[in-house]
Parts: structure tokens; C-alpha cells; sequence
């Protein structure tokens, strides 16, 4: 057991986390994500909500700086409606470590997808809010 890690990141996601490079990009995935059709390395986090994670992860990376927004989320398929409870969940677990991260970028659907399939992970959660997915992308430590 590690001092300061919060239980929710398993050894596996400690692991993906600390191999990840900046620019490469995470999904955190609701529990109803095609993540085994999808994904290159899949991590469970079965039972783990996606606003819990996010409060045990940004601790321990950066976010990408490079780019518009770092954070991308789905857009609704038209006929759906967003619940932005859920995006205020996450944005709100965000701010306690990187206040200062722009806007969560929403992506058409396919293009999730797209880029899902190009992530260097997938970590497959217990949400089980619609259109709770996200991507984190990486950035670099400042010193």
C-alpha cells in the first residue's frame, strides 16, 4: 500500500497512469461503454463512479495545457437530452485539483468513439449516468 494514493486507483491504473505520456489520452467510461470492443489496455473499476476517480487521479497527473480543452465528453445524439448534473459532478471534482482547466469539450458520438479506440486506455467504471463518459488528456509536469 502507497501513502497518499486514494484506494480508487488500483495498482493497474497507477500503473497505465504513470506509462502514460503527455498527449496520450485516458477514457473513463461509463458502465455501459463498449470498452472491450473499443480499447487497447481495458481496467475495471467496477462499482467506482467516474466523479470519484476523477478525485483520485488528477492528483497525480496534468492535464495537457497544449491544447483547447483537455477534458472531452460526448455530445447527446439528437432527440436526447444532457443531464448537465453530471457534467457539474465532474467539473467539480476537476476544480478541486486544476481549478484553472478550460471548458469540457463535448465530441459528436462516432468521434468519441474514434478517439476511444486511439486512447491508451480504458478504464471501465461503475457509472451509470447517460452520456457520463470522459477523456482526460495528459500533459506534462512543469518544474
Amino acid at each position: 500500500m502507497l501513502r497518499g494514493i486514494d484506494p480508487v486507483v488500483s495498482p493497474e491504473l497507477l500503473d497505465v497512469l504513470f506509462r502514460m505520456g503527455h498527449g496520450d489520452e485516458i477514457v473513463l467510461a461509463d458502465a455501459f461503454f463498449p470498452g472491450d470492443t473499443f480499447g487497447k489496455r481495458v481496467i475495471r473499476a467496477d462499482g467506482i463512479r467516474i466523479p470519484q476517480l476523477l478525485k483520485g487521479i488528477l492528483p497525480l497527473i496534468t492535464l495537457d495545457s497544449y491544447v483547447d480543452s483537455p477534458l472531452i465528453m460526448m455530445q447527446p445524439v439528437e432527440g436526447d437530452e444532457l443531464d448537465m448534473s453530471v457534467e457539474n459532478a465532474y467539473r467539480k471534482a476537476i476544480d478541486e485539483t486544476w481549478p484553472d482547466t478550460p471548458a469540457i469539450d463535448r465530441t459528436e458520438r462516432f468521434a468519441f468513439y474514434d478517439r476511444a479506440r486511439e486512447a491508451y486506455a480504458i478504464v471501465m467504471t461503475g457509472e451509470i449516468s447517460k452520456y457520463g463518459n470522459i477523456i482526460l488528456k495528459k500533459g506534462v509536469i512543469n518544474r
